[in-house]
């Protein structure tokens, strides 16, 4: 017999009084809401079961598929009807002990779920994930992962965890069939009975797949070690992956503090995007979303979790990225040395979820796969699209973010979000005035478009037990220079049968 086993449906329609619907109402939903407006039914089921000594097997899976009826606006402002057919999740999991298996298509394990509730979402910006912060579909294929296990000899104080995980990327792309590469380390250091550090480095790298200009990007045995191992390409490649590290390859770094009290918890992040050696090396500090959360293990109060989280990108390892030698630095140089004789690697311009080879970069089906803030090519001017998309328009922010879960009357559960971000575009691309791109820094008065966004969404309880029904309700809005100003709404309905 299942130890658990749990069936959900959920139907719900959004409106909106712009063409898009508001940033939240689409942020961080996995990629399963209407952009545009219009209804979605979401069908799920999943189950866990242990097994064996102490249960040191353990098996689960699960199932989503989701119907979306988008309802984009015409130039005439009609609007038409697009729909589409979703597979959302579905995934088998085996594990023993610290080791498991997971085959499929499963989302992200995020973190501060508002009230303890994952269908309302996380109170942070990026579910404490600035590289997979659940912004988009997940990604079809396996991970072999390896839960926290005591290091010998350090009394039990110290641990390690981990991932290895490849992937495929489904969506239309500029460089077709992509495949995905993914190896996860975290240390773990029991500093205190009740304080806890971590840190983690989450290492991807995209590579293979045909592209328009460079062609086929060999899918070889010694290609993929070359990528595992973050080496250029041999012979078997392109150009660019001789010359550089094979395929695109950018992660994060965290830095956590986990401190358990009587009754509450906290946390304290400082996550790093990196796309090169550069960013690997800590030279773009102090770049990153710095999360500071509160939690209640009382999931019953008015204010369950609040989070408190400040992102800063706009450094990127400087405004520059090579400059040209001095005469001095050629004197003790061979002028046969090549591009070195010519220019010296400063290492800035790191142009985060950016790629000049794999232009849709840090991607899946439209939208970006990390911090949502990281705004995907288009969205400004009004042209993204279900399209190819190439990478993103907005990468240099400067946001703070207050978020806040809780149960009204200790009752019916809920998530306010609120974020004002200053936006600058890309060190290429600015959104307003003067570039700092190969300009001293801090000798450039760059312009930031300002803009805002809100949430509130909850569910309201119904009727509980072996068949629980509930409403599910949103209020959104924007206000800003970058997103068109406008005010949506969601309402549904929800069944749970355990």
């Amino acid at each position: 017999m299942l130890d658990s086993l749990l069936v959900s449906l959920w139907m719900a329609a959004a409106v909106g009084s712009g063409s898009n619907l508001p940033f939240w109402a689409t942020a961080g939903q996995f990629d399963r809401m209407p952009e545009h407006g219009g209804a979605i039914s979401l069908v799920s089921a999943e189950f866990s079961h242990s097994f064996g000594a102490d249960d040191a097997w353990k098996i689960n899976g699960g199932a989503a598929f989701a119907g979306r009826m988008d309802m984009p606006r015409s130039e005439d402002g009609s609007r038409t009807a697009d729909f589409s057919a979703i597979v959302d999740e579905l995934y088998a999991e085996v594990g023993w002990k610290t080791i498991s298996l997971n085959l499929g298509m499963r989302h992200e394990d995020l973190d501060f779920w508002a009230a303890g509730s994952r269908d309302l979402g996380s109170v942070s910006l990026t579910g404490g994930r600035i590289i997979r912060s659940g912004n988009s579909r997940a990604l079809p294929g396996y991970e072999l992962r390896l839960r926290p296990t005591a290091i010998p000899f350090t009394g039990g104080r110290a641990a390690i965890y981990g991932a290895y995980a490849d992937y495929k990327m489904m969506d239309q792309r500029y460089v077709e069939g992509a495949l995905l590469h993914n190896m996860k380390a975290g240390l773990c250091v029991h500093l205190s009975s009740r304080l806890d550090f971590h840190f983690i480095l989450d290492h991807y790298a995209q590579w293979g797949g045909v592209s328009p200009v460079s062609g086929e990007m060999p899918l070889t045995l010694d290609n993929y070690l070359r990528v595992i191992t973050g080496r250029h390409a041999s012979s078997a490649g392109t150009t660019s992956d001789r010359i550089n590290v094979i395929g695109n390859q950018l992660g994060s770094e965290t830095f956590r503090l986990d401190w358990r009290g009587e009754g509450w918890r906290a946390s304290l992040l400082h996550d790093i995007p990196y796309e090169d050696g550069s960013g690997m090396g800590f030279q773009n500090f102090p770049d990153g979303v710095n999360t500071l959360w509160f939690g209640w293990d009382d999931k019953d109060r008015w204010i369950t979790d609040i989070a408190l989280e400040f992102v800063y990108t706009r450094w990127q390892s400087g405004p520059r990225h090579d400059r040209p030698t001095t005469d001095e630095e050629k004197a003790s140089m061979d002028p046969f040395c090549g591009l070195d004789y010519y220019r010296r690697i400063l290492g800035g311009v790191d142009n985060y979820f950016c790629n000049l080879e794999y232009r849709s970069a840090w991607t899946y089906f439209g939208r970006t796969i990390g911090l949502p803030l990281f705004y995907p090519t288009g969205t400004h001017d009004g042209t993204w699209g279900r399209g190819i998309t190439r990478g993103v328009e907005n990468n240099r922010i400067r946001a703070w973010h207050l978020g806040l879960g809780g149960r009204l009357f200790r009752r019916s559960p809920y998530r306010l979000m609120l974020t004002y971000s200053q936006n600058y575009g890309t060190y290429f691309n600015q959104y307003a005035g003067p570039s700092a791109h190969n300009q001293d820094w801090g000798t450039v008065r760059e312009v930031a478009l300002n803009q805002f966004s809100a949430c509130l969404n909850g569910e309201v309880p119904l009727f509980s037990g072996r068949a629980g029904v509930s409403l599910r309700y949103g209020i959104y809005a924007d206000l800003g220079e970058v997103l068109e100003s406008s005010f949506g709404a969601m309402f549904g309905i929800a069944v749970n049968f355990y």
